[in-house]
C-alpha cells in the first residue's frame, strides 16, 4: 500500500475550513478521512479538526482487529461522539454557532473495506482503470434529483447546487452512511468538494490512471482545480492498494 494526503486553500478562500488524513495503526490497519467544515469566525476549522482529531485517537486507541460488524459500529458511534463534540463547543463558545462539517471516511483492513459519509465530501474507487463513486451526497439537487424533479444536466449549474441535506453539528440525531466495499479495487480515492466541484469523474479519472507516483497525482489534481478557478479549498486523500503503487 502507497498513500498521500494533500490540502490546499485554493484560489480564493482566505483560509483552509478542510481536513485531511491517512493513518495506520499497529496492525497496518487504515483510517482515510476527509472533512470539510462550514462556519464563520474559522469556526469551519475547528469543526473539521475536532472530527479528525477524535477519529484519529479513537482508530489508534480502540480499533484493534474489528470484524465488519464491529468496524460499522465503531464508525457509527464515533460519528454521534463527533457531534456531541461539536454540539458541545458551540454550547461554550457562541459565536461559532452554525458551525459544522462534512465527513467522508474509509477504512481498510485485510478483510474489509467499509466507506462512510455525510454531507457532499466523496469516496470513490478505481477498479480496471475506471473511478466509481461510492458514497452518496446530501445535497439538496440529490434530493429533488431522486425525487425526479430535477435532472443530472440541471442539478450541475443549480444555484443550490451546494446546499447540504445533513452535515456534523447540523443534525441531531445524527447517522452515518455506510458502504461495504469490493476488495478487488486497485485505489481509493476520497475528496472535499473543492476537487468534484471543478473536475468531473473523467477528469479525474485520467490523472489517476496515469503513470506518475501518487504523490504527484494528487498535486496534479490539485493544480488542475486551481488553474480552474480553485474556488474552495481542496483535499485529497489517496490510498493505492497495489503494492507496486501503480
Amino acid at each position: 500500500m502507497k498513500s498521500f494526503y494533500l490540502t490546499d486553500v485554493g484560489k480564493v478562500r482566505t483560509h483552509n475550513e478542510d481536513n485531511v488524513v491517512i493513518v495506520k495503526n499497529k496492525n497496518e490497519e487504515c483510517l482515510m478521512a476527509v472533512a470539510d467544515g462550514m462556519g464563520g469566525h474559522s469556526a469551519g476549522e475547528i469543526a473539521s479538526s475536532l472530527a479528525i482529531d477524535y477519529l484519529v485517537n479513537s482508530f489508534n486507541d480502540n480499533f484493534d482487529k474489528l470484524d465488519k460488524v464491529q468496524a460499522v459500529n465503531w464508525i457509527r458511534e464515533k460519528v454521534v461522539r463527533i457531534n456531541e463534540l461539536i454540539f458541545e463547543y458551540v454550547n461554550k463558545h457562541p459565536e461559532s454557532k452554525g458551525m459544522g462539517t462534512t465527513l467522508v471516511i474509509a477504512i481498510v483492513t485485510n478483510n474489509y473495506i467499509l466507506f462512510g459519509n455525510i454531507g457532499d465530501s466523496s469516496g470513490f474507487v478505481l477498479k480496471d482503470e475506471h473511478l466509481h463513486k461510492v458514497t452518496y451526497d446530501h445535497t439538496l439537487v440529490n434530493l429533488l434529483m431522486k425525487a425526479g424533479e430535477l435532472t443530472e444536466e440541471e442539478a450541475k449549474d443549480h444555484p443550490k447546487k451546494n446546499v447540504l441535506m445533513k452535515a456534523l453539528g447540523a443534525n441531531d440525531p445524527i447517522d452515518i452512511d455506510i458502504f461495504d466495499c469490493d476488495m478487488n479495487i486497485s485505489s481509493i480515492l476520497l475528496c472535499s468538494d473543492g476537487l468534484t466541484n471543478m473536475l468531473d469523474v473523467e477528469q479525474i479519472e485520467k490523472v489517476l490512471i496515469s503513470d506518475l507516483e501518487i504523490e504527484e497525482k494528487v498535486i496534479k489534481l490539485i493544480r488542475k482545480c486551481n488553474n480552474r478557478g480553485g474556488t474552495d479549498n481542496i483535499s485529497i486523500a489517496y490510498l493505492s492498494l497495489e503494492e507496486s503503487g501503480e
